[in-house]
């Protein structure tokens, strides 16, 4: 899951994108509206959780941009306007949820996860291939009834890897999707961590590699909501 914290006070912003990436999320951060702006056309994001008074572009306007684009994003506006009324005129410019700050970082993490739950293309919560469970919103990975002790970035590739089977995703997907924008593209983070990733899900293996292509997950998959 990729998510794009956009929100003007450089040390909640850096706070929230270390929670988020601690969770397992790709996280990247914009300081104002305009740069928000510009990593939305270059990057695919899941959510958006966006504060309301921003420089440069607003947060209202941002969001009404968000709404109108084709590849439409998930947006949590998180902000310290939390009157009733502040929360209907979000919600009213678009916005898929609104938390008012103070906040509790549980409760956001929670909200994020529902949010990518209910995108028009969002596939059923439990994933499952060739034995392997794996529920993103519990964070729990089972292969054939045992409990698979994955760190957040093999939770996060297997994730990945399960959502869009039986299609590859390249090495250059992977780091878009699972680490984000600060990933050196060059780096071997991919293979090293996909290294670890088979060796805790045993055999028969089920991680394909393609050179020039990438991986995929093999065997019988489908998704079942929970």
């Amino acid at each position: 899951m990729r998510v794009l914290v956009v929100e003007d006070a450089r040390s909640l912003a850096a706070v929230l994108a270390e929670g988020l990436r601690d969770q397992g999320m790709a996280v990247d951060v914009a300081h104002d509206g305009l740069e928000a702006a510009a990593k939305l056309d270059l990057n695919a994001y899941d959510v958006v959780v966006l504060d309301r008074d921003l420089p440069g572009i607003h947060g209202d306007t941002l969001c009404q941009m968000i709404t109108e684009r084709d590849d439409r994003v998930m947006v949590l506006m998180l902000t310290a306007a939390g009157s009733p009324g502040d929360r209907v005129s979000g919600l009213t410019l678009g916005a898929d949820d609104y938390l008012a700050k103070p906040f509790h970082f549980p409760e956001l993490v929670v909200r994020i996860r529902s949010l990518t739950r209910r995108q028009p293309f969002a596939r059923a919560r439990t994933l499952r291939a060739a034995g392997v469970e794996l529920d993103p919103l519990r964070r729990t990975a089972i292969r054939d009834g045992r409990q698979l002790d994955l760190s957040v970035k093999e939770f996060a590739l297997l994730e990945a890897l399960l959502r869009a089977a039986p299609a590859f995703l390249s090495a250059e997907d992977l780091l878009e999707q699972v680490w984000d924008e600060h990933a050196d593209p060059f780096t071997n983070t991919v293979t090293v961590t996909i290294g670890r990733l088979r060796r805790k899900l045993g055999n028969p293996p089920i991680i394909t590699t393609t050179p020039g292509v990438g991986y995929r997950i093999t065997g019988d998959f489908h998704g079942i909501a929970m």
